[in-house]
């Protein structure tokens, strides 16, 4: 875990925080991770399917042909 040190806050703020903090049942610490969690989680997660779409597109579209085998992959023997 990192840790952060913030200086120079107002008082103003830090009674804020440990008002909102006692409001929501938790300490001044875990109240300003979450609100810091809150402030850079992404607004529309997007999906590893819609990332690779993305990437091909980028490269002008990609063909894959997706074929099973029809037997089984057997596993190597080194003995």
């Amino acid at each position: 875990m990192s840790v952060l040190s913030v200086r120079n806050l107002p008082p103003e703020t830090h009674r804020a925080l440990k008002l909102r903090a006692a409001q929501n049942g938790r300490s001044t610490e875990a109240e300003v991770r979450a609100i810091l969690v809150e402030a850079v989680k992404p607004q529309h997660p997007v999906g590893i399917g819609t990332q690779l779409a993305n990437f091909a597109a980028s490269y002008g579209g990609l063909d894959l042909n997706i074929v099973r085998d029809a037997e089984p992959v057997m596993p190597a023997d080194f003995g």
